[in-house]
């Protein structure tokens, strides 16, 4: 037995740059864009790599044929050979794998900030890629060999010699040709070997093969590497784009696809995985190294551990011993307790036992750390682009890396029904379901990792850490664009407008967009901005705007589509609403919260003021269950009032905060009860922590005393028959919300609300239950009022920037301190009088309301007590929709308005363009499949061979 000393902790490692195209992505953005959109990638198999007619049969054990037909490929690529130095003949004898391979080393070095223009020293750059066996392109040109079987089958089977040299020469036409560059083209090394060549890298250039774990397997290889000093920085990842017939057939003999063609990892009917293609780079140095260059740190790889399964059952099958030792090494070389690491991205294939296996032994080593209950979120992005196989590896740990940097808890989608390991709920693992902000732990870092298991027994698990825990920057998808075009005439917009009619990439769609906002002005006398979304048709969009004001003439009345907005003439004043309880829900504000460091700051800060035995985001956003009563409970124990109201005040201060972004600055202000308080705030008459501190208290305070704390009825009907109605039915209750013309609410004791309810259906009158835990501005709520007055005398409040209009008078808040206090103090009991509030608010000159916050219920009333108001709202889906496309939609019409409002920071101006890439002049169609310049001219199809043709036409026997 050897008794030498474990090997000393790894050296921690900066990733500095990310490059690479997956299923559906053609960059990194594109990719990160995907998961938290939670987009699939799987589709039929496409015509460029095989043809289901031809292979497809149901039955799994039909000789030569596959059962699956649907997997994750590689969008269609403009490829530039010039770029590369590539000379265009020599593309089809080169496998796809190191053409993407090119492809993805430039994207990831020019992230670094290491591009093929810029000196630096190369001779201490390495290349360490993950690949398997040899290319794609090593099919059709064996297959070539192929001639001598196929002209002796036929021999032997009658056909003339002239017939069969024909069948030879069509199946020949089929193939790519031999040529001089075939054999560096079909040869994995040569995919490291091209990139150090072109960006001229002279350290250690090789590739590594470790099955489904070689890009976590080149990984270790450039963390050794640069731990010992042999190189300053390196290149590695995964790289493959075989998904031809070939190797489904491997698959499926093996067999290990899904039927269905979805893999769904850590379901509990999962039936097996799903193929997918995919390249992914990152760039690595030293962490002390990367600090003293000033490079950019996306996250902290802490250490990689790998062990062997030994002798397992079967050279495939997973092994939970082998696996766990993997883990206990990455873990002792990180120097990291499992304790600490919040999310892991799994090797998750869909195979029910292979994952199984997976959190057996994730669980069995978490639980070594001796911290209980459930702390971890798992995830397989499989679920999404499919198994990417040597890149598979790459695929979570950029995932992971991006979670990091950016502080989201990415979503798993497919799972209908955790593994029962997992719906126990006592494992130290919940499925991450549901994006969600990241929010810092308490006396560590995030943290999280990622696994890779190959055939073979080989497995590799990566610890990653944050690096710095403010989230500094915007996460921008660029899925969501803004036009904006202006003039002194409406007759000068077409023309502004028309180039995007002719633009045909998203990235065309992109820059020229970045270009309007900068010319725009909202003061001029016409404006007109457009929403286009990368998903849908934006040149019809633009042709319809097109159309619309040259029809039009600029008349405002002209119908415009979803997604336009014009405006003319001189801007109205701007009125701002905050909703109050009632309009909270799980989930509010994800994307914004998610996005902008803007908003996530307020959420730290609502946390951090919170009182309460779990931080209040653990309410906004819980973790995600699967079943209709845990979805149930959960909004259940946001509706505490204890909890929305606060809650409530987070969401829409972190969207106002966004608004002030892209300066759009209010006239006036006004919440619908608990509303008021954000609305003071913002108004300037207290700071950011007091109105986390009243919000808390005066939710805990109308929450104190137990038993029934009352419920809330709407009622849709004049204030007249409502009040007739009570009367007549003697209905203990208080009319508490008068929020428009056609509707109010009543308010009081819950089994009086319940009486209601079935008392005024009868009468037919529509009623509706309000979501809320008590009866607000009734005397249940009574008991609140002294200890809330009592703590607002402790608050300093200034003189307010721009005016409040008050719930209780429907007019301004007095500028006088002690006033303002009395009159905040006694909003809690009182009726909220939102009709006069609006009506003032117009009287006063506001001409167009902004719902800031969740919803947009606010943004209906005021439209049905002004019928002709603007009314706006930052989250008019109410989260079913992109909360992003919402925000854009908001600004839009603000600048269509004539609001002063500043369009370019929208998607990172100028520097959110780094990303993009306009048609090459000179380009060919590349994918996953080997590339074919052109095709032979069809052969004339000869008439069919008779037997007695045949007889005719063969030699006569000797």
């Amino acid at each position: 037995m050897s008794t030498k000393s474990p090997a000393a902790p790894s050296v921690p490692l900066a990733v500095i740059g990310i490059g690479g195209c997956f299923p559906n992505a053609r960059s990194m953005r594109d990719y990160w864009a995907n998961i938290k959109a939670k987009r699939d990638a799987i589709r039929e198999v496409p015509a460029s790599h095989w043809t289901k007619d031809d292979y497809f049969d149901a039955d799994p054990k039909a000789p030569d044929m596959v059962y699956a037909a649907k997997g994750g490929f590689l969008e269609a690529y403009d490829f530039d050979p010039s770029e590369f130095g590539l000379a265009p003949n020599t593309l089809e004898a080169t496998d796809p794998a190191q053409l993407f391979g090119l492809v993805a080393a430039k994207m990831a070095l020019a992230d670094a900030g290491y591009p093929a223009d810029k000196e630096w020293d190369r001779a201490r750059t390495s290349v360490i890629l993950g690949v398997t066996g040899t290319l794609e392109v090593v099919v059709p040109l064996g297959a070539r060999l192929g001639h001598p079987r196929w002209r002796k089958a036929m021999a032997e089977a009658g056909i003339p010699k002239e017939a069969a040299e024909d069948a030879v020469a069509r199946i020949a036409d089929s193939y790519v040709s031999w040529q001089e560059n075939s054999f560096p083209g079909l040869l994995g090394n040569v995919v490291a070997g091209r990139i150090a060549n072109r960006f001229n890298l002279g350290g250690t250039n090789c590739v590594v093969d470790a099955a489904c774990g070689s890009s976590l397997s080149a990984a270790h290889m450039a963390a050794l590497e640069l731990q010992a000093g042999r190189a300053d920085m390196v290149l590695t990842g995964g790289v493959d784009t075989f998904n031809d017939v070939f190797m489904y057939m491997c698959f499926t003999k093996t067999p290990a696809l899904s039927p269905s063609g979805h893999a769904k990892p850590f379901d509990a009917k999962a039936d097996g995985t799903t193929l997918g293609e995919g390249v992914g780079m990152v760039v690595l140095k030293r962490l002390a190294d990367a600090e003293r260059d000033g490079d950019r740190i996306y996250a902290v790889l802490r250490g990689i551990g790998t062990s062997s399964d030994g002798r397992g059952k079967s050279i495939y099958a997973p092994s939970a011993g082998g696996q766990m030792r993997a883990l206990t090494e990455a873990y002792r070389v990180a120097g990291v307790d499992p304790a600490t690491v919040e999310l892991v991205e799994a090797h998750g294939t869909g195979t029910a036992v292979g994952d199984g296996i997976e959190v057996e032994a994730l669980s069995t080593v978490y639980r070594t750390s001796g911290r209980a209950g459930t702390w971890c979120a798992l995830g397989s992005v499989k679920s999404m682009i499919g198994h990417t196989k040597a890149a598979s590896g790459s695929a979570a740990l950029i995932k992971s890396v991006l979670a990091l940097r950016h502080k989201v808890y990415p979503p798993t989608i497919k799972v209908i029904e955790p593994l029962p390991v997992l719906a126990k709920g006592d494992s130290p693992f919940y499925l991450s379901l549901e994006k969600r902000p990241w929010l810092s732990p308490q006396g560590h870092p995030r943290r999280a990792a990622c696994s890779a298991l190959g055939f073979g027994g080989t497995n590799f698990h990566a610890v990653l850490e944050e690096h710095g825990g403010k989230k500094t920057e915007t996460d921008w998808d660029a899925d969501v664009e803004l036009v904006a075009v202006s003039g002194d005439d409406a007759s000068q917009l077409p023309a502004k407008l028309k180039p995007f009619e002719t633009l045909k990439s998203w990235d065309e769609v992109r820059v020229a967009a970045v270009k309007s906002r900068a010319e725009f002005d909202a003061q001029s006398p016409c404006r007109l901005a457009v929403v286009l979304e990368k998903s849908t048709d934006f040149s019809a969009l633009i042709a319809k705007a097109v159309s619309g004001l040259s029809a039009n003439a600029g008349e405002a009345s002209w119908s415009l589509p979803e997604g336009v907005y014009y405006g003319g003439g001189a801007a109205p004043k701007l009125g701002v609403l905050f909703p109050g309880q009632g309009a909270q829900y799980t989930g509010m504000g994800r994307d914004l919260f998610c996005a902008f460091p803007q908003a996530f700051s307020v959420l730290e800060n609502a946390d951090a003021a919170f009182d309460g035995e779990r931080r209040l985001s653990d309410f906004m956003f819980p973790r995600p269950g699967w079943t209709d009563a845990q979805k149930k409970a959960a909004e259940s124990d946001l509706r505490a009032t204890q909890v929305a109201q606060p809650a409530l005040g987070a969401a829409a201060l972190g969207a106002l905060r966004v608004l002030s972004l892209f300066g759009v600055k209010a006239d006036a202000y006004a919440g619908h009860s608990y509303g008021e308080l954000v609305a003071l705030h913002a108004a300037g008459r207290y700071d950011e922590q007091t109105l986390h501190s009243l919000s808390g208290l005066r939710g805990r305070l109308m929450a104190a005393g137990g038993g029934d704390l009352g419920s809330m009825l709407a009622v849709m009907a004049p204030l007249a028959d409502i009040e007739e109605a009570l009367s007549e039915e003697k209905l203990d209750l208080v009319i508490a919300n008068r929020n428009a013309p056609e509707q109010n609410v009543l308010s009081g004791a819950t089994p009086e609300i319940e009486k209601a309810q079935g008392l005024l259906s009868a009468r037919g009158l529509k009623v509706v239950r309000l979501p809320v835990a008590a009866a607000f501005h009734s005397p249940l709520v009574a008991p609140a009022l002294e200890p809330f007055a009592q703590a607002l005398k402790k608050v300093a409040f200034a003189k307010p920037a721009v005016p409040v209009y008050a719930n209780t008078t429907g007019e301004p808040y007095p500028d006088d301190a002690a006033a303002a206090r009395a009159l905040l103090a006694g909003q809690l009991a009182k009726p909220v009088e939102f009709v006069k509030l609006v009506s003032a608010m117009r009287r006063d000159g506001v001409g167009a309301f902004l719902e800031v916050g969740a919803g947009a219920r606010l943004t209906g009333l005021a439209g049905l007590i002004l019928k002709d108001a603007e009314a706006i709202a930052v989250d008019a889906s109410n989260g079913r929709k992109s909360g992003v496309a919402d925000l854009a939609r908001a600004l839009a019409r603000l600048a269509a308005l004539g609001r002063a409002t500043d369009l370019t920071p929208w998607q990172g101006g100028e520097t959110g363009l780094k990303d993009a890439r306009p048609r090459p002049r000179m380009s060919v169609t590349l994918t996953g499949a080997p590339y074919r310049s052109s095709h032979p001219a069809p052969r004339p199809v000869r008439p069919p061979l008779t037997a007695a043709s045949a007889a005719s036409a063969a030699p006569a026997p000797a």
